[in-house]
């Protein structure tokens, strides 16, 4: 095939193509506060999150992050959005649980964790909230997950949410606008590489 065929033929699969995707913007007119579930066992949740809240603070609006199970605060978001005019930054936990080892005081912290979340889910100036790591309070039973879904369904209703950490339920998930699963095929962990600044923290 010559070049100008192959270009003719390239173009008109563009042209084809444009009008697909035209129409789906098209049939996309509707505007609502959607809730983003990013799960799975690979990198990247809390990452692809945070992504979200600087690109929200791009276009002027105001986020809120709160984060459950970790509880340290030395990581490179942190330290970057919490000098953010338009974020509000909570740490919530108190480390993972082989850490904390006390189940007590893990449910406490949880649940008034969400005490302060339920809050954030009811002002309207938030247009996005961050749940980082909020799967994990649910699995273990901390969290009354139809408790979670009726403050959830109860939100303002302009205001997105993502919610970050591994086997994501169900229920939570058929409630989202958006669910993403990461994959894990490799990480460098396993091969002995502790977490590295700029990367992991």
């Amino acid at each position: 095939m010559d070049k100008p065929d192959r270009e003719q033929r390239h173009r008109h699969r563009m042209q084809r193509k444009k009008e697909v995707v035209d129409k789906a913007i098209a049939r996309a007119d509707k505007e609502q506060g959607l809730l983003l579930i990013l799960t799975g066992n690979g990198k990247g949740k809390s990452s692809s999150a945070f992504g979200m809240v600087a690109r929200a603070l791009g276009h002027g609006m105001q986020a809120g992050v709160a984060q459950f199970i970790k509880g340290r605060s030395d990581t490179g978001e942190e330290a970057f959005f919490r000098r953010q005019d338009g974020v509000t930054w909570h740490v919530l936990g108190e480390g993972f649980t082989w850490e904390t080892q006390n189940l007590a005081r893990d449910i406490e912290t949880a649940q008034r964790g969400w005490a302060i979340v339920r809050a954030m889910l009811q002002d309207p100036s938030l247009h996005l909230v961050v749940l980082d790591e909020l799967t994990y309070p649910l699995k273990f039973g901390w969290l009354d997950l139809t408790t979670i879904l009726n403050d959830l369904k109860n939100r303002p209703p302009m205001q997105h949410v993502v919610i970050t950490g591994r086997a994501a339920p169900e229920a939570l998930c058929e409630a989202a606008d958006t669910v993403t699963e990461m994959q894990d095929s490799k990480h460098a962990f396993r091969a002995g590489i502790t977490a590295q600044k700029g990367i992991d923290l």
